[in-house]
């Protein structure tokens, strides 16, 4: 066999393998270099994959591909190269391949999350907005080893940051999910991405920019000429897809929850922007007014909408709008607030939700999982749980597919931007090789998604193991 010393997955390897070793060194000295291996044996991911020339094949296991409302028991799963190569009739796999027997359980396409924040998830806003944007980025990078732990094997980000930890993902400098990012929140003055304080006002047009805005989470554009450039400055460092701020939010100190945000001519120069590089554009926005605008203006998806009326929700599928739903409610996993006014609009946006599902059923309009941890400290721990609580609303597996092969339909919308090409979000050939093998019964119930660390036997990622206790 030819010698793969010199293969791009082999340096790839021994890079990953130097950042570990000279970061447990500097840690914990030599013994927490020699933990790095502790345990490993056969059960390592090296063991599992076995020879990197040889496909793996996945056995004794149940299916769900992510398409279809149903689980499977007559195929397994061949990888090669990163992506699903087939999938041949149980017990008919190539005689050459690595085997895997999962034992039965159910294997799945890894999770994607639609609304995320990779950046922004899991610091303070005091932190976010005023602190050392590297100690930022360190945090995201930690958490962002969490969030692939968690099953979560792709994430639209949808504002913040995002594009250096994207790159070390992508290198394998750091672990994490492929990420699809938007770049910064493009906001107009006093909208939901605004963040400066009353004394930083007025503004005048040759000040300096925010903070904030230098370090990319926000970036305010007044006009449609400003949109362009703003739009296009995302597009320059990356962005997939572009999201702008159509409306207010909950906990915004000062945009109200009804108000309208951008002007329809200042939403279309966004969306013009976004197609002339072949990709959407998709809004943060509440109430019905927000939403028709925005749809008028050429935006393809919609980001949260709870207020929706039928009305809107009929214009939204007519036009083959996606909605970005995500589960809020009042309930554990709630932001608590002080202020009554934020804790009404809060109550307003739980009911609101609950129509929200209702209505997107009815009238048939595509919906997607996402969960928006924004700024949360030790809220983004509950993702999994989130996507549980969709069975409030729907059958288990159409919960799984809001979060595996919808999910995919929608980030295949950032067309030539997709960063990654192949498909994602289903077991299917030529989709990249991002699964689960789960113990728990999908058909039934998901709170398995609580519990990752015991629930999910096999991670993967790009035919790659994460994690295993098969």
């Amino acid at each position: 066999m030819a010698c793969r010393c010199g293969a791009p997955e082999t340096l790839a390897a021994y890079r990953r393998m130097e950042v570990e070793l000279s970061r447990r060194e500097m840690i914990g000295g030599a013994a927490a270099v020699m933990g790095m291996f502790a345990g490993f044996g056969l059960a390592s991911s090296h063991a599992q994959t076995g020879d990197p020339g040889r496909p793996l094949l996945l056995t004794n296991l149940r299916l769900f591909d992510g398409q279809e409302l149903s689980i499977r028991d007559d195929v397994d799963i061949l990888i090669e190269d990163g992506h699903v190569s087939a999938l041949p009739p149980k017990g008919q796999g190539p005689a050459e391949a690595t085997r895997l027997d999962c034992g039965g359980r159910v294997a799945m396409p890894g999770l994607i999350d639609c609304h995320w924040h990779s950046t922004l998830a899991s610091v303070s806003q005091v932190t976010a907005l005023t602190g050392d944007i590297a100690y930022v980025h360190l945090l995201a990078a930690r958490e962002a080893g969490a969030t692939l732990l968690r099953g979560f094997t792709t994430v639209r980000d949808v504002g913040g940051p995002a594009f250096a930890l994207k790159r070390a993902i992508d290198e394998g400098v750091v672990a994490g999910p492929r990420i699809f990012p938007s770049g910064a929140l493009v906001s107009q003055t006093s909208g939901h991405g605004d963040f400066r304080m009353l004394n930083d006002l007025p503004r005048a047009d040759r000040d300096p920019l925010s903070y904030p805005d230098r370090v990319g989470v926000t970036a305010i554009a007044d006009g449609a000429d400003e949109v362009l450039r703003r739009v296009r400055e995302q597009l320059m460092r990356g962005a997939s897809q572009i999201k702008m701020m159509a409306g207010g939010g909950v906990s915004s100190a000062y945009d109200p929850l009804d108000s309208t945000q951008f002007t329809e001519a200042e939403l279309r120069a966004g969306v013009d922007a976004a197609s002339d590089w072949g990709t959407y554009v998709c809004v943060h926005v509440y109430t019905p007014k927000g939403i028709q605008r925005a749809i008028r203006a050429g935006v393809r998806c919609i980001e949260h909408g709870q207020l929706a009326d039928e009305e809107t929700v009929a214009m939204m599928a007519d036009e083959g709008i996606w909605w970005s739903l995500q589960p809020f409610l009042t309930d554990e996993d709630a932001n608590v607030y002080a202020d009554p006014r934020m804790r009404a609009d809060q109550q307003r946006v739980s009911e609101g939700t609950v129509r929200a599902y209702a209505m997107a059923h009815e009238l048939g309009v595509r919906s997607v999982f996402g969960t928006d941890v924004l700024m949360s400290p030790g809220n983004a721990a509950s993702q999994g749980r989130q996507l549980a609580k969709l069975t409030r609303f729907m059958s288990p597996l159409e919960a799984l597919r809001a979060a595996t092969g919808r999910a995919g339909e929608l980030l295949a919308m950032s067309g030539d931007r997709n960063p990654y090409r192949a498909p994602v979000g289903v077991v299917a050939p030529g989709a990249l090789a991002d699964l689960l093998v789960v113990d728990g019964e999908p058909e039934t119930d998901l709170s398995f998604l609580g519990t990752p660390d015991t629930s999910l036997r096999l991670i993967m990622k790009g035919g790659e193991v994460v994690r295993s206790s098969l």
